[in-house]
């Protein structure tokens, strides 16, 4: 098992997506490398204030430890007391433009190692998921084309397994209600063997720019005015919720001594809430309700 390739393609894939991001938005991302005092660290790609990006973040880190935090044992307790190692490439980008949808894409690997006479337990995991705040048809199909094709050589039924994990996980439970339109998600990667799971995670993180840039360059100069800005930050206040109630890797980057500011970074720089605000009927809000949300197979669409 050659965990150091892994490590190598993470760097790798940070530096390719935040250089295609930065062609895209004209600016360049601020660059925070740091450590972790119980052992690690990584390296966070910001920008904030962007000529399209309100805020993002395409973070690397790679931290270890000799015990696992409750978020990671509480469904598999044979970790608990295992040195430990986790690296990953995890990214949020919020767009200013309303029309243009929120994106999350994370790819990891973790590992306990065991003690003499015992093996390591491995796993890989990850995704990449849209949050439109308008939804377009052809922006859902695209995202979710780019996924079944990155997937296709690992077997026809591994997209569909995967895209339904997706709308089952970025879910938010204490309001019914997807996060946004979905993906593709999966964790506790380890069956086929190493090279296999590797190959898929790099099938994963390599399709993230061709899956998104197109619908941003769609979009992006498409005319908005206060009152779909003012959605949009109702919207996002969705996406806050669930990174803070719901989100494993959210829970693991605190709990287990992270970046405070680096695993925040998924957070909307402008957010409100409504107490039980409702759409209005028949309206382009109203629609991301009816029309985008419930979960689609979007592939038919």
């Amino acid at each position: 098992m050659d965990t150091t390739s892994v490590k190598d393609y993470f760097l790798m894939l940070q530096a390719r997506i935040v250089a295609g991001l930065e062609q895209f938005d004209g600016l360049v991302f601020r660059s925070d490398s740091w450590t972790r005092p119980a052992g690690g660290g990584g390296l966070s790609r910001l920008i904030e204030d962007g000529n399209f990006f309100e805020r993002g973040g395409v973070n690397f880190s790679h931290v270890v430890g000799d015990k696992l935090p409750p978020s990671a044992t509480a469904h598999r307790p044979q970790l608990a007391g295992r040195a430990w190692e986790a690296m990953g490439v995890s990214l949020v980008l919020h767009p200013r433009n309303p029309f243009c949808p929120t994106v999350h894409m994370n790819v990891r690997f973790f590992i306990a190692h065991g003690a003499q006479g015992e093996d390591s337990i491995w796993w890989f995991g990850g995704g990449m998921d849209l949050t439109p705040y308008y939804g377009f048809v052809e922006d859902a199909k695209h995202f979710h084309q780019s996924c079944a094709d990155a997937l296709a050589p690992f077997g026809e039924a591994t997209y569909p397994r995967y895209k339904k994990w997706c709308d089952e996980y970025f879910y938010l439970k204490h309001r019914n209600e997807a996060r946004g339109i979905g993906g593709v998600f999966f964790d506790d990667l380890d069956e086929g063997g190493f090279e296999r799971c590797f190959a898929l995670t790099q099938a994963v993180g390599d399709t993230f720019l061709s899956a998104y840039l197109p619908i941003i360059e769609r979009r992006r100069d498409e005319k908005f005015s206060e009152h779909e800005r003012d959605f949009q930050a109702y919207r996002r206040g969705r996406y806050v919720e669930f990174n803070l109630v719901w989100d494993r890797g959210t829970l693991f980057g605190l709990q287990s001594g992270g970046r405070t500011e680096s695993i925040l970074m998924s957070l909307p720089p402008i957010v409100k809430w409504r107490y039980d605000w409702q759409p209005e009927a028949d309206s382009a809000e109203r629609k991301l309700y009816t029309d985008f949300l419930p979960v689609r197979d979007w592939l038919a669409a």
